[in-house]
């Protein structure tokens, strides 16, 4: 067995500074999801300026919906081929890689687990731990392989998708949204109860939604795309021009038809549209980024080094974001879910990544990796 596989990245030399881009990338990612999730807590959308709600739900949905997960799932599939690249270049062979790549995956399922039953059911983590279980092996295979698995598992998570977007309009249409509001209880017992069965019946099927961005951000992550992209301006360009085209046209459709302005009965096409571009528009804003990075250079002001160090820390403030819902929204803490309409949770939601970004920073001052990023990376060892 060779002792790096003939697929693997191009190691980097060890005493290389951290790239940027892929920092920044994750740093501007958890904004993303902070406007995905944050509105799911409330119970009347409707309340407070009627347009700035308009204009809040069209946000979400063309902006974050199925695209903040698809940024996510790239990054970390890139941060993957990242790890097992300076396992390689401190001379690790692939038995060890192996290893701590199903040790890491393990720890993610526990972590996932954990935030999924303890503080709400809209996890990510879990679900990378699964798959990274069930995934390792692809790490050693063929670039071909990558883009074929990427692209043949892009039909179905595109199809489930947007069977779960068309039925989340419909339930909204007839007055009974998909939000968390409908399974909060008064106590926390309970909602923990409900939170173990709701995870338990949807974590083994949502694997399928993570499998196109991993794939697809591992190969990347062979070509130093995000940490070299100097020497990728070309291709980073042609990906953001024509991806985040694709997003815009194939995303404006049913964010309109959220935000009321369009009316039609007929979702499912604008739905798999939303779906399908929503992955591209994920990896065209990791590609924006990172040109943004080739621009910035080794000048680093203080909002980039603040930003870069929330996307080092990225696991520990994704988690944060959950803690800061479940104490405004629960109604065992300050059972804010019937008092806040879309405009107004949306700004909580940016509020929120805003004071990540301070205390990620503060954080950088002081030394601190993040309490998540050093639990998991010394549990993986």
């Amino acid at each position: 067995m060779p002792t790096v596989p003939s697929g693997s990245v191009r190691a980097p030399s060890p005493a290389r500074a951290r790239a940027l881009a892929p920092d920044l990338a994750r740093g501007f990612m958890l904004l993303l999801i902070a406007l995905a999730h944050a509105p799911v807590f409330i119970s009347h959308a409707d309340l407070g300026p009627a347009a700035l709600n308009t204009f809040g739900r069209f946000l979400k949905v063309f902006a974050a919906d199925n695209l903040a997960r698809s940024m996510f799932v790239f990054l970390f599939g890139y941060g993957l081929g990242q790890l097992a690249a300076g396992r390689f270049a401190k001379g690790d062979d692939w038995l060890a890689v192996r290893k701590l790549l199903r040790r890491r995956g393990f720890w993610l399922l526990v972590i996932g687990f954990l935030h999924a039953t303890l503080l709400v059911p809209l996890d990510i983590v879990s679900t990378y731990g699964l798959a990274l279980l069930i995934m390792a092996p692809i790490m050693r295979a063929r670039d071909s392989v990558l883009l074929w698995t990427s692209a043949i598992s892009l039909v179905p998570m595109t199809g489930l998708l947007a069977w779960q977007t068309v039925r989340a309009h419909a339930a909204e249409v007839a007055g009974h949204p998909e939000t968390l509001p409908s399974m909060m209880k008064d106590d926390f017992p309970s909602q923990v109860l409900l939170h173990l069965l709701v995870w338990a019946g949807k974590a083994p099927g949502v694997v399928l939604l993570v499998v196109p961005g991993i794939t697809i951000g591992i190969w990347a992550a062979r070509r130093r795309i995000l940490d070299d992209p100097e020497r990728h301006v070309a291709l980073l360009r042609r990906v953001t021009f024509v991806f985040l085209a694709l997003a815009v046209a194939g995303r404006l459709p049913m964010a309109l038809i959220s935000a009321g302005v369009w009316k039609t009965d007929a979702t499912w096409l604008p739905a798999i549209a939303h779906t399908f571009t929503g992955h591209t528009g994920g990896i065209a804003l990791a590609a924006a980024v990172a040109l943004a990075a080739v621009r910035i250079g080794g000048a680093h002001g203080p909002v980039t080094t603040a930003l870069a160090a929330l996307g080092r820390r990225s696991l520990t403030f994704y988690l944060f974001q959950s803690v800061v819902f479940v104490a405004l929204f629960y109604p065992f803490t300050l059972d804010l879910a019937d008092d806040v309409g879309t405009a107004a949770v949306i700004a909580i939601g940016v509020a929120v990544w805003l004071v990540s970004i301070v205390l990620a920073d503060r954080m950088r001052r002081i030394g601190h990796r993040g309490p998540f990023e050093i639990a998991l990376r010394r549990l993986s060892r």
